[in-house]
Parts: C-alpha cells; structure tokens; sequence
C-alpha cells in the first residue's frame, strides 16, 4: 500500500472522527431540549424513560439529571427525585435548562420533606443572598429556624418579612405564634391581630387570639375567637373545649356542658389530649350538677385511656362508696330543695330542730337549737351551727378553723362540721379541746340509713 493512500485513510478516519463528535454535539442539545418539553408538557413516563438513556450515555449531565427529578417530582416520586437534585447540587452546574434559583427552591422544599431542616435552611439562606428582596424567603428560613432551635434571629426573619411585604398575613402571623411561645403577650396580641385584619380566614390566628384573650380573662373576646376558629378543622375539637373552658371559668357550666359533648362527638375514637381534656371538664361539670353517673362514666374512660390523667384515679376512688351507697349516693345527686330537706332531716335525726338555713359552695348552713319538738322559742335551749358538705376531697385544717371562728361569731354553743368526704389528720388534732364535732363519711352514712 502507498503512502499516499496511507495518508488518505488516516485523513479520512480523522474526519468522520470530527464529523461524529460534531454531530453528537448537535444532537445532544437537541435530545435534553426534547426531554426538556417532556417535563413541561408533563409527559413524565417519557421524559423519565428519555433521561435515563442520556444519563446511560453521559452520567455527567447535570441538565439530564436536573430534569430527570422534575419528571420523578411530577412523577409523585419524591424520594427519586431528590437523589438527582443532591447530584446536581454538589456539582454545582447551573444552565439554561437547569436555572439556579428555581432548583435552589425545589431543593429546599425536598430537605424539607425529608427531615433534612439544616440543608433546607442552607438552601434559603443562599436564596436570601440570591434575591434579597423576596420576602417568602425569610419566612420560611424562619420557620425552618424556629423549628430547629429558639435561636433569637428567628423574629428577625419575619420582620424583615413584614418590612418587604407588608400586606402578607403570614409572618405577622408566624411572628405572633413565636411571640406565644416567648410568653409576650403583647406583641403576640398585636401580630395574630394584625394578621386576621389581612386575612379574616386565618382562623388558626383566631385560635391563638382565643387563647390569649382567654389567659387575660377577657371571655367576651375569647368566646367569638374561638367561635371563628371551628371553622379550620383542624381547630375545630379544640376550639370546642377551649369554649367550654372560657364557660367554666365563667361558672356557666350550663352553656360549657353543649360545647365539650360536642367537641367529645367530633373527635369520638380518637382519645388524644383534646378528647381527654372534654371528657375531664365536661365530667367536672356533671360533678356540679349531681350529674355522678354521668362524672363518674367520663372518668372511666379517661382512666381506661391514661390511668394517671389528673386526679381521675383519685376522683373514681372518692365515688366508689357512693356508687354502692343509695343513701349516699341520694345525699350527694338531689337537687338543691332536695338537699336541703334531707339536711332538715338530718338535723331531726341527730335531736336538732331548725332555725334557719343558708346555701353555701357545696352544700348548707342550718342554725339550730337541742330538741325536736319545734318548741325552742319558749325554753332556753342550746344553739348549735352545723355546716354539711357535699364534697370529696379531704376536708383540712384550715377549713375547720374558718368554721369554727364562725361559730364563735354566731355565739353559739358548738358547732358540727358534717362531710361526704373525710378530715385530715391536723383537722382532727384541732377540734380537740374545743366545741366542735367532725362527722365524716361513715357518720353521715349512719345517720342517712336511719
């Protein structure tokens, strides 16, 4: 073979070499552009099936790879996806086709999504820099920061939020939620307000504004808050309880009851905090009312829920007697004329006739005279004060001594403190030496069997 056809064949190789490389170039623009289409046009199978042969070809093709997640995001395949967008961001390439601030957005929604917060909040930070002027940034670097620690910067990034954007509800309203936790009541009034004013449907801000009226008393606010806020379902049993809350501590235990039973029918089968909270204080009510059966029903089901709740262990031990005892059990459920006709009798029963009578918290104060013949006006008799409770818990020191300084003020000669319940220790140490008779549990149980 000559030289010359030598040459001829070493040039001919070399340039179908360039030819080929030219046209690969050519081409291969042209195939990321077609993929690019694909993602747009959301014909995610296809551009997935697309990007995997490219990357088969050139694993460094961070376009490729980019948009390669975008069709595993379309996808509903987040978990691929983020395997992609974490190759690209360590290479650091951005194009066209693969733009900085849109992946820098998507990344961080990514991190995100799965527990990443740190890489998340990097990701916003680098966009803070990018676009300082987009107020979204700061809120959710803010919300990232919040949730990862109580680092003092975090009300910084709503602020400036709001100095950017001053007509977004949102970081006036994560600015109050952090003001919450930070106990400043105030400032925390201010932004939940503030918030609502630009966004009356923000009810989860209506919520928080219940809340903080409710702490400072102020029920007339309160109650519409929460009212507002059953409107977000996921304050909706809340939002219920809260209200019967605000009624409770309004002594209005009639307009609370609806409010709780309600909340309970709503969250029935779910017994997370919110329902055990309305099974306690709707049960707190029933136990005002008389309503023992119906106290003593939500205590069990607190109690088969969380044993330790409260002191529901305590409040199903305290009603065991009386749930066996009929003639207790009418002493502590009759009504208030009820009550107060079985207390006359008491007083019959022990040698007492009646002068006259008062209610009190929990029970009645009957002021009487020794004998029962109702002649007492006529003879000179012993005059004696007697306070019965309806009560379970253990009645102490200090109540006994208020008692009995009153029976002094009455100037009469002793006094019978009578309870449902039982005396302390120290109230019993106290009565010694003095006119005062202690009738607990088992006393009062004797004298209503008679």
């Amino acid at each position: 073979m000559s030289v010359f056809l030598v040459l001829i064949i070493i040039a001919s190789v070399v340039v179908l070499g360039i030819l080929g490389f030219v046209i690969k170039m050519l081409v291969a623009p042209q195939k990321v552009s077609t993929l690019a289409n694909m993602v747009r046009q959301r014909k995610n199978t296809a551009a997935i099936r697309v990007a995997k042969k490219l990357l088969a070809k050139d694993s460094k093709n961070m376009e490729a790879h980019y948009l390669l997640g975008m069709a595993y995001l379309g996808d509903s395949k987040p978990e691929l996806a983020v395997i992609e967008m974490r190759t690209v961001n360590q290479a650091g390439v951005f194009t066209a086709l693969c733009p900085e601030l849109p992946f820098r957005k998507r990344m961080a929604e990514l991190y995100a999504k799965f527990n990443q917060p740190e890489e998340a909040l990097k990701e916003y930070l680098l966009l803070i820099k990018k676009e300082p002027e987009v107020a979204e940034h700061y809120i959710l670097a803010g919300r990232l920061l919040e949730e990862r620690t109580n680092s003092p910067k975090t009300a910084s990034f709503y602020q400036k939020a709001i100095e950017l954007d001053g007509r977004n509800w949102k970081p006036y309203f994560y600015l109050g939620t952090l003001m919450v936790k930070e106990k400043k009541k105030g400032e925390a009034i201010a932004a939940l307000e503030k918030s609502i004013k630009l966004n009356g449907e923000n009810y989860a801000a209506h919520f928080y504004l219940g809340r903080l009226y409710k702490d400072e008393n102020n029920f007339s606010a309160a109650l519409p808050a929460f009212e507002k806020a059953q409107k977000d379902q996921d304050y909706k049993v809340k939002a219920l309880v809260e209200r019967g809350g605000c009624f409770m501590s309004m002594g209005d235990m009639t307009s609370a009851v609806p409010e709780l039973e309600r909340a309970i029918k709503l969250g029935e089968g779910k017994e997370d905090s919110d329902i055990l909270f309305a099974r306690y204080f709707l049960s707190l009510c029933y136990e005002q009312s008389r309503n023992i059966d119906g106290a003593v029903a939500q205590w069990q089901k607190i109690h088969a829920k969380k044993p330790n709740f409260k002191d529901v262990a305590e409040k199903l031990s305290q009603y065991q007697d009386i749930q066996q005892n009929d003639a207790l059990k009418d002493f502590m459920v009759s009504r208030s004329d009820e009550f107060l006709e079985l207390c006359k009798k008491i007083a019959t029963t022990s040698g007492l006739s009646m002068q006259n009578s008062k209610n009190i918290p929990n029970g009645c104060q009957l002021l009487c005279v020794e004998g029962g013949d109702g002649k007492w006006k006529n003879t000179r008799k012993t005059t004696v004060l007697m306070r019965i409770l309806r009560a379970t818990e253990v009645v102490d020191e200090p109540e006994v001594r208020s008692f009995y300084e009153e029976t002094k003020s009455a100037n009469v000669a002793r006094g019978i403190l009578v309870t449902s319940s039982t005396f302390s220790r120290t109230a019993g140490a106290f009565v010694e030496n003095r006119p005062l008779e202690l009738w607990n549990k088992d006393k009062l149980t004797s004298v209503l069997q008679k």
